[in-house]
């Protein structure tokens, strides 16, 4: 029977070879395998039928019966469209399609009775519904009403070419069908399964499938997102016992002169009380003999491109070079200019690469960094060419690189005959839930305390009607000689208007405010204009700064004390914190000054409220999670793991998160050859196969 599940797609009975093509390059399904655990992602009551005259707004999907009475084609061009008014004799309502428009016409006829399944949106002074899920009533009577009829992920062109949800799980039923009870292999180790008391692993796959029992399919959801975050936690502390035993580090047992000189006689500060406890603790790991793999978290503004300064000299103390790798030309050369001004009266070359370091410069800090002479590399991924070679490389910071996981960072370590050792830097706070999954493979450092003299960042929310009360509180920044951005929101989708906004907003700025000088930078700029509008921005030439999202990282101008964020219900909470964060950075007080239109919805009010409150970066990155759910951060944090999670979500599953890491801690411990358990280690083996199959065919 393994056989049969390792058999390709296109043999299974309702596939063939074109929906075979299809499937693999949609949704991955290249074996039936592949397509029974093509997990459902809600399921839908399909007992209760709805009539139209009782539809209120808000409703999500319903299910109604009647029949269309007409079809209108309206619309020219790419606002073309079928309508059709449909009615079960208690009222009308009215069905869309914008696309497949021949097809519909061919299949559904007026007069006919139809089961009709979809979300009724407002529109007009009635309901309408896009693109309904529809049936002749005639056929549906003949079956039994479904109370959990699975609904999956497709995709436009899965749907365009036949393949919906429904025919999905017609397929998965033709796969059953050829597996008799007790085919399938189970996945986790019996004791496993039995101390967490979950299903088994082909029952869950039948009952996630085809059950019309509500708890039994709990049961089966909890059993398949238990065993991805099982194997995802297997793998993250297997790779962190294997790194802690099986890598050397370079110890770094000096303290030495560059490092005891810059302390004593160059430090522009004193150092916090957190700082100095991160940098014990690094220092700890730097004497270890190990490779030491460290995540440095702090709020913006604490003083974590001081760490790495000092972490680095000890490197140098050391014999070894330093390298520096940021996010964005702009933070990467704003970190070259301090790190090498503060650094010049020891004699320490820093140098920059970036994409804009080119030709005879760019060839010559390739050529002094391989021969050593270049002891401080600051850049951007560029960092990672092979084309960058080091004499002798023995530390690496990574600045603001959430994005990247496991794999990226592990690309730094061919720059050396042993790993580097590795220190992850970020401002973005990261719940205890994400951090041990995201950064699994890293301890952890938090610098939680701002430096002395700094003023906590006033934060105000102010409605669009109040603009000229906020201009007013402009004024008079700007009279203490102050520096102002203002942000507006740019979401890719919506680039050109956004950027009109930007433009208008500017327009306005530059009205409202003739006595000082505006500027401006977004990302459709030139990056040698963005950087002459940031370094006009930076020497006080301009007073107020126009901006999109690009500041967001790594723009450090202490004189500015005002941050407006213009639509800030456009904004999630880590964002606005970010943006609040430029600000502030200086010993006067700031403020952050949030502007969104009048009328607001109940949650957005609520995020306001939070950004009022609390300057805690850690209480705001919960609280995200919170209102923004497995949405984008979810997309963010499960980039770059080791695991494929199909229906395990970082975000919402973190008590079973916990859960699976203290009994995949329980395997790794009682288990260090990998002999005890083959069945979990081989299992593991093949989940890692598959993603890297996946990703090469994708």
């Amino acid at each position: 029977m393994l056989h049969f599940l390792d058999q390709e797609i296109m043999y299974l009975k309702g596939v063939g070879p074109s929906r075979a093509e299809l499937l693999a390059k949609e949704l991955g399904v290249h074996t039936v395998a592949d397509l029974l655990h093509q997990y459902p992602f809600r399921h839908e009551d399909r007992t209760k039928v709805h009539r139209i005259c009782d539809i209120i707004e808000g409703m999500q999907n319903i299910q109604i019966r009647g029949r269309i009475i007409e079809f209108q084609k309206l619309g020219e061009g790419p606002k073309r469209r079928l309508v059709a008014t449909f009615t079960d004799g208690t009222g009308f309502i009215t069905l869309v399609w914008f696309r497949n428009i021949k097809g519909i016409e061919n299949t559904y006829k007026v007069g006919v009775d139809y089961q009709v399944f979809g979300e009724p949106k407002v529109f007009q002074h009635g309901f309408n519904i896009a693109h309904p899920e529809m049936e002749e009533l005639a056929k549906v009577q003949n079956r039994p009403l479904l109370r959990m009829q699975p609904v999956y992920h497709s995709t436009e062109k899965l749907t365009n070419r036949g393949v919906t949800s429904k025919v999905i799980n017609q397929l998965v039923a033709n796969a059953f069908e050829k597996l008799p009870p007790g085919s399938i292999p189970e996945t986790l180790s019996a004791d496993i399964v039995r101390e967490h008391q979950l299903v088994s692993h082909e029952q869950a796959l039948r009952d996630i499938h085809f059950s019309q029992d509500a708890s039994s399919v709990s049961e089966a959801r909890r059993r398949l997102k238990f065993e991805e975050l099982f194997y995802l936690q297997l793998s993250i502390l297997q790779y962190t016992r294997d790194r802690k035993t099986g890598y050397e580090g370079f110890p770094f047992p000096r303290v030495g002169q560059f490092f005891n000189t810059f302390y004593k006689e160059h430090l522009p500060f004193s150092l916090t009380g957190a700082q100095k406890r991160v940098i014990k603790e690094i220092h700890t790991d730097l004497q270890s003999g190990r490779q030491m793999n460290r995540l440095l978290q702090g709020d913006v503004g604490s003083g974590k491109t001081m760490v790495a300064t000092l972490i680095s000299l000890l490197a140098l103390d050391n014999g070894f070079q330093a390298c520096i790798m940021a996010p964005t030309e702009i933070l990467a050369e704003q970190h070259y200019k301090g790190i090498s001004k503060q650094l010049e009266p020891l004699g320490i070359r820093v140098e920059l690469l970036t994409g804009n370091v080119k030709g005879k410069r760019r060839k010559k800090v390739l050529e002094d960094t391989q021969t050593g002479d270049v002891h401080i590399l600051v850049g951007t991924h560029a960092l990672i060419e092979p084309t960058v070679m080091f004499q002798n490389l023995g530390l690496v910071v990574i600045d603001e690189q959430h994005r990247f996981g496991v794999k990226q960072r592990a690309k730094l370590w061919a720059k050396n005959t042993r790993p580097p050792h590795i220190l992850v830097m970020t401002a973005t706070p990261i719940p205890r839930t994400l951090a041990m999954t995201v950064y699994g493979d890293l301890d952890v450092s938090v610098i939680d305390e701002l430096p002395p003299g700094r003023k906590p960042i006033s934060t105000r929310h102010f409605r669009s009607r109040n603009r000229a009360q906020i201009f007013n509180g402009i004024v008079t920044e700007l009279q203490k000689g102050h520096q102002v951005y203002i942000v507006y929101p740019l979401i890719e989708e919506n680039a050109k208007m956004d950027i009109k906004d930007l433009e208008a907003g500017y327009d306005e700025t530059v009205k409202a405010f003739p006595h000082w000088q505006v500027g401006k930078v977004h990302g459709k700029m030139k990056p040698s204009e963005k950087e002459e509008a940031m370094r006009a921005f930076a020497a006080r030439e301009t007073q107020i700064l126009v901006s999109t999202t690009v500041i967001e990282v790594g723009v450090n101008v202490p004189n500015a004390s005002v941050m407006i964020i213009e639509n800030a219900e456009r904004f999630g909470l880590a964002q606005l914190h970010q943006l609040r964060g430029r600000v502030g950075r200086g010993a006067e007080q700031s403020y952050c000054i949030l502007v969104t239109k009048d009328n607001l919805a109940e949650g957005t009010q609520e995020r306001m409220d939070i950004m009022v409150e609390t300057t805690d970066g850690f209480r705001i990155a919960e609280a995200d999670l919170k209102f923004r759910g497995p949405g984008d951060l979810e997309g963010t944090a499960q980039s770059g793991l080791p695991i494929n999670l199909r229906i395990a979500s970082l975000i919402g599953d973190t008590v079973l998160m916990s859960e699976t890491r203290e009994a995949a801690a329980r395997i790794v411990d009682a288990d260090p050859d990998e002999t005890r358990y083959p069945l979990l280690w081989r299992r593991l083996r093949q989940l890692k196969d598959d993603l890297t199959n996946y990703s090469d065919i994708s």
